[in-house]
């Protein structure tokens, strides 16, 4: 049976055989990882996730420039072309609609130590799921989704894409044993993101959402929502957002690549506005769903 994640506008159906690890394809069964590998051990590597839509990627380049980001923060070097490596996989697969995992490690040290040596090769891995594009069903198709807010007890380099999610599952979790789909993230009384998702909200029509820092991810769709907003006059802001703030909006969204744009109806038990998906939630939604039909139909796909 499929995979489905309720209320959103990507269908992860199976995840695919062939992956890529360290210069080859080859069948997931046949791929083997050290197990004195620092991801393994430590969680000493990073990752991105990438959709492609008829082999196009989603804003390619911005992902690979925040994988980059990643690697330069905790100093993993790699000379890896990864267009080429992502490409060869997803036409490996079968093309057409696929969510690509790319994670790379600082690699195998042989041996379990904290310290380790700059000259150490990292592991490079990635594999495919399929996906189905269904925003075409409609925005009144999209199925709003409830969270709570959660205390963040992640580091503070939230910037960096790395592999050590543990907070970040275990508050979905606790979301999930609540009845809710989705943790929102409280520090120093500010919300910041959700577990894998970036937060919006909107006021009189205008739209909020946490200024960029290290202590949140730099989402792509987040960057696009933004840009969308720019070109179309939506008037936006970017800042501190309290609990209050978030209880009082008339609207709120999380987004993320896989995700798209989702309204979150409920926080904390408490209603948002009218329990209901807000114009403006719709109007954007309606706008993504240009941006993705465009990409499919092979624009928006430069890396230049």
């Amino acid at each position: 049976m499929p995979t489905s994640y309720e209320g959103v506008g990507i269908l992860i159906l199976k995840t695919m055989q062939t992956v890529y690890l360290n210069g080859q394809l080859l069948p997931a069964n046949e791929a083997k990882v050290s197990v004195f590998d620092r991801g393994f051990l430590f969680g000493d590597s990073v990752y991105e996730v990438i959709p492609f839509y008829q082999g196009v990627g989603f804003r390619l380049k911005e992902h690979l420039e925040r994988l980059n980001h990643s690697l330069r923060a905790i100093r993993i070097k790699s000379d890896t072309n990864w267009e080429k490596v992502l490409t060869q996989l997803v036409e490996a697969n079968g093309g057409g609609n696929l969510s690509v995992y790319l994670q790379v490690t600082r690699g195998d040290a042989g041996k379990r130590s904290h310290a380790y040596a700059d000259t150490m090769e990292p592991t490079v891995f990635a594999c495919c799921s399929e996906i189905k594009d269904i925003w075409q069903a409609g925005a009144e198709d999209i199925k709003p989704i409830k969270a709570v807010v959660s205390e963040d007890l992640r580091w503070h380099r939230c910037d960096i894409k790395s592999t050590c999610l543990l907070p970040n599952i275990l508050v979905l979790q606790q979301a999930k044993d609540q009845g809710a789909d989705e943790a929102l993230f409280s520090r120093d009384e500010r919300l910041t993101e959700g577990s894998a998702c970036n937060l919006f909200l909107v006021k009189r029509g205008v739209l909020f959402t946490p200024k960029r820092s290290s202590e949140i991810l730099g989402g792509i769709t987040r960057q696009l929502i933004l840009e969308l907003a720019d070109e179309h006059g939506i008037q936006y802001q970017e800042m501190d957002i309290d609990y209050e703030r978030l209880l009082m909006a008339d609207e709120v969204w999380v987004c993320s690549s896989t995700r798209g744009i989702i309204p979150v109806t409920e926080v904390d038990g408490n209603r948002i506005g009218d329990g209901l998906k807000g114009p403006l939630w719709i109007k954007m939604f309606e706008l993504f769903t240009v941006y993705q039909r465009e990409l499919m139909a092979g624009e928006h796909n430069k890396l230049s």
